[in-house]
């Protein structure tokens, strides 16, 4: 029996040292295989993800802005339509004459021009008293940049009520709109005109004062729209009921605003009378935001009205008196004399607000050379003065109509003018600039 036991433990001791051997074996490859890896290969790093770039936040527009160029009457007096006959081209070109409003018009979100002449067809073309105008000139309107034509004014019947339709054909083959009148009683009852101008829709309307003493045709009493119930004698009674059914019939269309282009007020007077102060009151009382004036042949002041609304709510409108000729052969102080005038409005997407935010005017010439080829142009004031080889002879009306349209219409509407002023540092910041300065301190004895 001990010998058996021994036998086992010597069994045992054996079992236990081969064990001991193996696991030593096993630990020393395990060893040497480590000392082969290299150390950086243990060490690896999860590769960092790049974060994806967030997306920019779109930042909706909380307003729209936008531009609507207006200009004056245009006239073509004989003397002009003869100018612009082109006898190389074998056509009228009228570009030449009115090219320089072209930088203003043509960057506009809108335009608009009365047009205060018939376009009756030739050759017999002919001005005052009985305006009659080749198509071209509606072809170099449209070129020029504007959108839409006021065709209502004391000269709309001169050639007669064929000669009304024939001027709203001819527009409608020149893609111009046109408001003011009318070829039937279904136009003359919707005589409204909506123009997109930069993302805000205007709503346009349109009257004269009269027609020189021409009877609306007793066929077609809806030629023409008229604001005043006696336009053939005392053009003193407002015509109230049309005026306000118009306004609400623009309104309806649903337009951001109502604008009134309206021929008006005395000829070759600066200063707007008192029936054109009431007329003005009763279009912006009743829904007009803008009112554009024309006929009196030269500038008159432009304001922000205060509006009292029927419903007694507080808000205002814009009012140009009168513009004077936009182009014209009437070469006397003042009827030479206007401007490009840009209006600014400004819409709150949120509320459906809009509102004139800002006007300005670019000062404009029309020059008569008084014979020759090339007699008339109109000319931009500003442009004309910085050229240092500018004659005295001509220097000398352009700064004198300058001078007439800062007194007329105020400086501080001029585009120049304005930029000019907000160029020049003030009095009083040289002042407080200068007393800032260190002093020098002169050192003790």
């Amino acid at each position: 029996m001990m010998k058996e036991m021994k036998k086992l433990t010597a069994i045992l001791l054996v079992l236990v040292l081969a064990a001991t051997l193996t696991v030593g074996c096993a630990s020393g490859k395990e060893n040497k295989e480590d000392e082969k890896i290299p150390v950086d290969s243990q060490q690896t790093e999860t590769p960092e993800v790049p974060e994806e770039p967030e997306e920019p936040e779109i930042v909706e527009p909380q307003e729209v802005v936008s531009t609507l160029v207006v200009c004056g009457d245009m006239m073509t007096h004989l003397p002009i339509t003869q100018d612009a006959w082109n006898a190389e081209r074998g056509w009228y070109d009228f570009t030449r004459l009115m090219a320089a409003a072209e930088p203003y018009v043509s960057i506009a979100d809108g335009a608009v021009v009365n047009l205060e002449t018939t376009l009756a067809g030739g050759p017999n073309y002919s001005g005052y008293p009985n305006f009659n105008a080749p198509d071209k000139l509606a072809y170099d309107l449209k070129d020029l940049g504007f959108d839409l034509i006021m065709t209502s004014n004391n000269h709309s019947l001169d050639k007669g009520g064929k000669a009304v339709i024939r001027t709203l054909d001819v527009l409608d083959e020149v893609g111009l709109l046109h408001v003011g009148t009318s070829r039937s009683q279904e136009e003359y009852d919707n005589n409204v005109q909506v123009l997109d101008v930069g993302g805000i829709s205007i709503a346009f309307l349109a009257y004269t004062y009269g027609t020189n003493g021409i009877p609306t045709p007793s066929s077609a009493p809806y030629a023409v729209n008229l604001f005043n119930t006696d336009y053939l004698t005392y053009m003193s009674t407002p015509d109230t009921e049309k005026i306000l059914a118009d306004l609400e019939l623009a309104q309806n269309t649903g337009a951001d605003m109502v604008a009134v282009m309206i021929h008006w007020g005395n000829e070759y007077q600066t200063t707007q009378n008192s029936y054109q102060k009431k007329i003005a009151k009763l279009l912006t009382e009743n829904g007009a935001d803008l009112v554009l004036g024309g006929h009196p042949h030269v500038l008159q002041p432009m304001e922000m009205m205060d509006v009292t609304y029927a419903d007694g709510t507080a808000g205002e409108a814009f009012v140009s008196y009168s513009l004077g000729n936009f182009i014209s052969s009437q070469n006397y102080e003042l009827t030479d004399t206007t401007v490009v005038l840009t209006v600014e409005l400004t819409k709150n997407l949120e509320t459906g607000e809009t509102r004139v935010s800002d006007y300005w005017y670019r000062p404009m010439f029309m020059l008569d050379r008084e014979g020759g080829t090339n007699r008339f142009e109109l000319l931009d004031i500003y442009e004309q003065l910085e050229d240092e080889n500018l004659s005295d002879s001509l220097r000398q009306p352009l700064e004198k109509a300058l001078e007439n349209i800062h007194k007329i219409l105020g400086p501080e509407h001029d585009e120049v003018y304005r930029q000019q002023q907000a160029q020049q540092p003030s009095v009083e910041a040289e002042q407080s600039a200068a007393a800032e300065q260190p002093t020098e301190q002169t050192p003790a004895a």
